[in-house]
């Protein structure tokens, strides 16, 4: 993703919504924030939402629980994946943030449920502390913004028979 801001939604949507969060404990200071920044925004423009938040230890654990919420019966409209990975001398940040990703995809088209991915792989704090405590650059709304987009995808895909 670039650095520019993610559109605001369009319109509130009153419909009642079930949102799962899926979210790392490593890093709580960052993953926290992105946490908070996605439910305040959730709570804005799905006011009538059940958000459900789930905490796991690590960015690595974030898939299988996404997995076993897309494979429930009670279905989520979408599906939140949150953590932040800072890089250190090795290459095993690289090696987990792209098995995240291959996962989390694979779980989206395995289920058609849309999966928003801001598990952030940064270079070091400040990026971090700009992407899930900023106010400029936000994940936590943006991942926000990103499901409703999609669910309102979905919406338009039922309503057209596709």
């Amino acid at each position: 993703m670039s650095d520019q801001p993610f559109p605001t939604a369009s319109k509130i949507d009153t419909e009642p919504r079930c949102i799962v969060i899926v979210a790392s404990q490593y890093n709580p200071r960052f993953t926290d924030g992105l946490v908070s920044s996605a439910q305040s925004e959730l709570k804005k423009i799905l006011p009538n939402a059940a958000i459900k938040v789930h905490r796991v230890p690590g960015a690595f654990e974030i898939p299988v629980v996404v997995e076993s919420v897309c494979q429930s019966s009670d279905q989520a409209d979408a599906v939140i994946a949150l953590g932040v990975i800072i890089r250190g001398s090795t290459a095993h940040a690289d090696l987990i943030a792209a098995t995240i990703t291959d996962s989390l995809q694979r779980s989206a088209l395995d289920h058609l449920i849309p999966v928003i991915h801001e598990v952030l792989l940064l270079d070091n704090e400040s990026q971090a502390e700009e992407r899930a405590l900023g106010s400029q650059i936000n994940r936590g709304i943006e991942s926000a913004q990103a499901a409703v987009a999609m669910i309102h995808v979905f919406d338009e895909l039922k309503n057209s028979g596709s």
